[in-house]
């Protein structure tokens, strides 16, 4: 069941660095009473070097339900979208940072998608208008989404000067929000705080047929990046 977050209160991003040449963060996502916050993107931006080029990624659909929720991509990875139910799905994006439609299938499509503008895109299926899912496309090298139990992991950053930017849903604007500037180096351990105003949690899969329309018009309301 989704945890409900509350109005007007701030997220925090906690965490520990254990730094040496190449360093590594673990980090915890929490809301404003603390608890853990699952479904959260946190990108970093600092020191060029050691990233991976763009890649492939799978965004599938079991039991009537986008699996993961929220997936985060770099800019120029293509997409996959199986079909693990035994009825067909209509995926489709009206998002700026991607506009496309798989039209009724089952299986996987021949031909991934590729994402070649970061952004947010918003997620929807044509036959299930309950199905919401997310898709993160970012420029910056280095992100995760928290899991279920908020956290988060970065291994074999190099020392120097990170911004830290975080998305999550709930957010009022559907907005990625900067974070302060981080330093990573030496061998200190640090912990650091992103306050974000959040709203409240977006309604799960299997809410009302309105769920995808009022994802979509909260993202175009206030734009995407």
């Amino acid at each position: 069941m989704t945890k409900p977050l509350f109005l007007a209160a701030p997220l925090y991003l906690i965490g520990a660095l254990g730094l040496v040449e190449a360093a590594s963060l673990q980090g915890a996502v929490v809301d404003a009473k603390g608890a853990p916050l699952g479904n959260a993107v946190v990108t970093l931006q600092g020191p060029a070097g050691g990233v991976a080029a763009p890649g492939t990624a799978v965004m599938d659909q079991q039991e009537m339900r986008f699996v993961p929720s929220v997936l985060a991509v770099r800019t120029g990875t293509s997409v996959t979208f199986p079909n693990r139910d035994d009825i067909r799905h209509q995926v489709y994006s009206f998002s700026p940072a991607k506009r496309f439609e798989l039209r009724l299938y089952q299986g996987t499509p021949s031909e991934p998608v590729l994402f070649d503008k970061p952004g947010l895109v918003v997620l929807g299926c044509n036959i299930h208008d309950w199905m919401v899912g997310y898709i993160y496309v970012t420029d910056d090298p280095w992100f995760a989404v928290s899991d279920a139990g908020g956290k988060v992991s970065f291994d074999n950053l190099p020392a120097g000067d990170y911004r830290v930017t975080l998305w999550h849903s709930a957010l009022p604007d559907m907005q990625p929000h900067q974070g302060e500037a981080l330093k990573v180096e030496g061998a200190a351990a640090q912990r650091f705080a992103l306050p974000v105003e959040a709203a409240s949690e977006a309604e799960p899969p299997g809410a009302p047929p309105s769920a995808f329309g009022d994802a979509f018009k909260k993202a175009v309301e206030h734009g995407s990046h």
